[in-house]
């Protein structure tokens, strides 16, 4: 946190010589999309974190098949894509890359193999830092599950898919071996050339009663709910806490800076929820 706020007191302060176009890119997770801008974050969080623009028109909304393994031209090379596109198109020369879930795993493939692909130079250069929501930095147990065949596919369909290499990469002893061989940002690694921002979710909550447990969708967070039971007491019905904190540096966790301290589930860390659009619409 205060490494994050000096750095925000810094870019403050040399805004005004850079005279910076800043731009927004939402990265979604898991999931093959083609309107991502209302199926997976809703144009309510879109909006609301663009409003923070001076140009509302710099900000780009990514639609790319993330059911791939992660440097898979339909994965990082159509993410490169857009964003290569999005930087020239605009002259942004400031991004702030906003990832949710596995996104954040493909991104973190960009800023890790600036050779693997000739756009990713530009990318890294133009990027500020990524505001990484609920990151799967180490993998999730329930993709192994879900790999196992068990009932966890089912319990998931909705957020993961079933058994496709995505998933099947999200396992928690593959996330170890491309953490130490082809990503940056985790313990004994090199650091990240751009600052990787985690957001944690550490609970899910769900009672008819209660107006928080329906922010995001009601019964996604029961299935959410169903999922905790199987994981660590710190994780978010999807990803254990270690693991959305595995790469690069924690920024918040939820209940820090949530209104009236309040957790977010893996499903509503991608919505605005609990004031969440509002500080990442404030960090532009």
């Amino acid at each position: 946190m205060v490494a994050r706020l000096c750095m925000g007191i810094a870019c403050l302060l040399l805004a005004p010589a850079l005279f910076a176009n800043t731009g927004v890119a939402f990265v979604h997770g898991t999931g093959s999309q083609t309107d991502a801008r209302n199926d997976y974050w809703t144009a309510a969080m879109v909006d609301s974190v663009a409003s923070g623009l001076d140009d509302t028109a710099r900000h780009v909304v990514v639609n790319c098949d993330f059911e791939q393994y992660m440097w898979d031209e339909a994965a990082a090379g159509c993410l490169a894509g857009q964003l290569y596109d999005f930087i020239h198109a605009h002259d942004i020369d400031d991004l702030v890359v906003i990832t949710h879930s596995n996104g954040g795993n493909v991104m973190r493939w960009i800023l890790s193999n600036p050779t693997w692909d000739g756009r990713y130079p530009d990318i890294i250069e133009a990027t500020r830092w990524v505001n990484a929501l609920a990151p799967s930095s180490l993998g999730t147990p329930l993709a192994n599950a879900v790999m196992e065949g068990n009932v966890f596919e089912s319990s998931l369909g909705w957020l993961l898919g079933y058994q496709n290499d995505a998933v099947r990469m999200q396992q928690t002893h593959w996330m170890a071996h491309y953490n130490q061989n082809w990503l940056l940002g985790t313990d004994g690694r090199p650091s990240l050339p751009r600052g990787f921002w985690s957001v944690v979710g550490s609970n899910v909550r769900v009672a008819v009663w209660s107006g928080n447990s329906y922010c995001g969708g009601y019964h996604y967070n029961v299935g959410l709910a169903v999922t905790q039971a199987w994981l660590d007491s710190c994780a978010d019905g999807f990803l254990e806490c270690d693991s959305q904190s595995g790469a690069g540096h924690v920024w918040f966790e939820d209940t820090w800076m949530m209104d009236n301290g309040y957790v977010l589930s893996h499903n509503q860390s991608r919505r605005p929820c609990f004031g969440l659009d509002n500080i990442l619409r404030d960090d532009l």
